[in-house]
Formats: C-alpha cells, sequence, structure tokens
C-alpha cells in the first residue's frame, strides 16, 4: 500500500483520491508499483492544471467567446468530476469556478461594449441621415454631391443596428439621396435645355454677324455690332463643345468689319487732320481782320476767307468746336460793327429811342413825387411800393440812354 497527501493505492491495486467530500475511485492500476500508479494520475492531474492555467490566459488576454470558453470549462470540469487523476480537485473546482465568474464577467462587459457601440453607431448613422437631408436641398451639385458619396462609405464602414432600426436610418439616408439626384438631374436637365436655346440664338448672332462683316455703312454697322453683343452676353452659354467655336466665329466677322473701319477711318483721319490745318491757317487770317474799321472791306474778305473754309472736308470731331469758334467769333464781330453801324444811320430809330427816352424820364419824374409825397404822410409802405416801381423804371431809363447813346446823341 502506498499514499501521498491526495490519493493512496490499497492492496488490491484500486487508486483512491481524497477531496472534501471524502475518498472517491480514481481506477486500478495492475502494471506497476503503487507509487507509479500515484505518479501516472498525479501526472493526469498537472494535465489538467495545465489546461486550466492555459484557459484562464486566454479568457483574459484574447477574444474567445464566452460560448467557448463556457463549452471549455464544462468539458474540464466533467474531467474534475470524473476523478481520473490525483490532486487537489477542489482547488480546480475553486479555480473553475473563478473562470465562470471571469467568463461571466467579460460576457457582460462585451454585452456592454456592444451596447455602447451600437449606440454610437446609431448617433454616428442619424448624424449621416442629418447631413444627408440637409445635403439633399443644396445647390452645389458637385461638392454636395461628393460630400454623399463619402457619407456611404462612412455608411458602410459603421456596424448594423437591429433591423428595425438600421432599415428605418437607411430608408431616410437613401430618400435623401434620391433626393439630391432627382433635384441635381432636373438642375441639369434643364441647364442642357437653355444651353441648347443658347447655342441655336448664338447660331442665328453669328450667322447675322458674319453676314455684315462685308458691311461699309459704318455707323449703322458697328451699332448693330453693339446690340449684337449685349444679345450674345444675354444668351447665356451655350455647350460646351459649341461655345468656343461660335464665339470664334461671332469674333472673327466683327473683326473683319471693324480692322475694315479702322483702315478707312485711318486714311480719313489723315485727310482731316490736314483739313484741320487747312482750316487753322483761315481762321487765323480771319482774325487779323479785326477790330474792324473798314466794314465793307472786311466783310469782302471775310466772305472770300468763308468761301475757302465751305470748300475744305470735315476735320477731327474733337478740334471741330475750336476751330468753328474761331471763325463764329470772328463773324459775329462783323455782324455787331453792322448792327452799331445800321443804328447810327436809323433816324426812326433814333426818334423812337428818344421818344421812349422822354416817356420813361417823365414816368421816372412823377414817382419820384409821389415817393417823396407818401414818405412826408408817413405811409411808408405805399412809399416802398411805389420806390420798388420807380427803380424798375429808372432801370429802363438808363437802357434807354444807353441805347440812345449810340446814335451818337
Amino acid at each position: 500500500m502506498s499514499s501521498d497527501p491526495w490519493g493512496r493505492v490499497d492492496e488490491t491495486g484500486t487508486v483512491y483520491v481524497r477531496t472534501a467530500d471524502g475518498e472517491q475511485v480514481v481506477g486500478s492500476w495492475q502494471a506497476g508499483s503503487p507509487e507509479e500508479a500515484l505518479a501516472y494520475f498525479e501526472r493526469k492531474y498537472e494535465g489538467l492544471v495545465v489546461e486550466i492555467g492555459l484557459l484562464e490566459k486566454r479568457v483574459k488576454t484574447t477574444d474567445l467567446s464566452a460560448k467557448d470558453a463556457q463549452a471549455a470549462i464544462d468539458h474540464i470540469r466533467e474531467q474534475v468530476d470524473a476523478h481520473h487523476v490525483v490532486g487537489d480537485l477542489d482547488a480546480l473546482r475553486v479555480r473553475l469556478d473563478k473562470l465562470v465568474e471571469l467568463v461571466e464577467a467579460r460576457r457582460e462587459e462585451r454585452k456592454a461594449q456592444r451596447a455602447k457601440q451600437s449606440d454610437e453607431a446609431r448617433h454616428a448613422k442619424e448624424a449621416l441621415v442629418t447631413e444627408a437631408e440637409e445635403l439633399s436641398q443644396s445647390d452645389q451639385w458637385r461638392a454636395a454631391g461628393e460630400r454623399l458619396r463619402a457619407l456611404v462609405d462612412t455608411w458602410k464602414g459603421l456596424p448594423r443596428l437591429d433591423r428595425k432600426s438600421d432599415d428605418e436610418l437607411w430608408h431616410r439616408f437613401s430618400h435623401a439621396r434620391s433626393a439630391f439626384s432627382k433635384r441635381r438631374k432636373q438642375h441639369f436637365a434643364q441647364l442642357d435645355a437653355q444651353r441648347e436655346e443658347a447655342r441655336k440664338t448664338k447660331e442665328r448672332l453669328v450667322s447675322e454677324a458674319e453676314a455684315l462683316s462685308n458691311s461699309t455703312d459704318w455707323g449703322v454697322t458697328a451699332a448693330r455690332y453693339r446690340e449684337l453683343m449685349a444679345e450674345w452676353k444675354a444668351a447665356g452659354r451655350a455647350q460646351r463643345e459649341h461655345e468656343d467655336d461660335l464665339w470664334n466665329r461671332f469674333r472673327g466677322a466683327q473683326d473683319v468689319f471693324f480692322a475694315a473701319r479702322s483702315s478707312v477711318f485711318a486714311e480719313r483721319d489723315a485727310e482731316q487732320s490736314e483739313n484741320l490745318k487747312l482750316k487753322e491757317e483761315l481762321a487765323e487770317e480771319a482774325e487779323k481782320l479785326l477790330p474792324v474799321t473798314d466794314l465793307k472791306a472786311a466783310r469782302a474778305a471775310f466772305r472770300n476767307v468763308n468761301e475757302r473754309w465751305e470748300a475744305i472736308g470735315h476735320v477731327p470731331r474733337d478740334a471741330r468746336p475750336k476751330v468753328e469758334g474761331r471763325m463764329h467769333a470772328v463773324e459775329r464781330a462783323i455782324q455787331e460793327a453792322e448792327e452799331a453801324e445800321w443804328r447810327r444811320t436809323n433816324p426812326e430809330a433814333r426818334a423812337r429811342a428818344e421818344g421812349l427816352t422822354g416817356q420813361l424820364q417823365a414816368a421816372v419824374d412823377k414817382l419820384r413825387g409821389q415817393v417823396e409825397q407818401a414818405r412826408a404822410q408817413g405811409n411808408n409802405a405805399k412809399a416802398d411800393k411805389l420806390q420798388r416801381e420807380l427803380d424798375g423804371r429808372q432801370a429802363l431809363l438808363d437802357q434807354a440812354l444807353k441805347g440812345l447813346q449810340e446814335f451818337g446823341g
């Protein structure tokens, strides 16, 4: 018979293990000595210890599922309960019980973690839905479209929720994307229609511009080109593949016309510059007639200068007022000399002037007396009124006297 603290072998070869509940039969050993029997079953016990140690490590350090961990615990517990080993079986049961508690704690942790992840995923998907619904009303077609595609990728990377919640949120998300796509499609369809209309309008404008390119009706045609340009801008853009070609044709037609006009105007400008020099010389010749001392000679000389002036063509527009003003000044001086001469030699006009002067002088004298009388009577209001009338008549009298002096009287 042989024994150790946890087991023994009796005379028949039966092996026992000691437990808190008393001895339990491990098995029968007939192949060798009792010591070898105990050593064999103790090694089997050490195997269970190692197996439990490995399972503890897996539960603590890996993502072993609670289900698989519990199955492994149950498998070891069956071996412990079978009493086919020699060792401290109660200690193994204690370790297995603690391992069950650990697995349960890990299960709760994972459950809480899954709940947290699910809650985070729900908030994340709700945020994606909210942003997608806002983007569905955007007119920033390129930026909003790219952002919606990025939101889809983000959605795919999030964990699924419960089926009902996930389906509801996905329905809203998908609806927002569809609404945006529908609006964008309508927008570009409308834009295509507008661009097609613009193309037709610009085709018409190009045809007219090309038809006008050889016109020599410079003013009318230039004005019409300005109108065509305004119509071109108002028409909007045509499709990209047509716009540049249409513009090149439109601009090319204008360039042909304006190049021809510029050439003609350059020749005209040269001619008008020469005309200006000639007219400036005539204006200088006319100015030498002033002051007028011999009216008849001055009139004849000016008529000669004016005839040569009229024979000369146009001058540059910006120089015209100055040079014509010089001629008009000479012409006015001669006219004023003629009028002065006429007044000096016209007896009827002199008589009328003298008569008018006499009448005004009598009226002034009469009013002056009435003013003095009103002042003497203390009627200042009447006196002021009469004084204003007197001032008006006096001004007329002064003007008439000045005119009379022109007659030499």
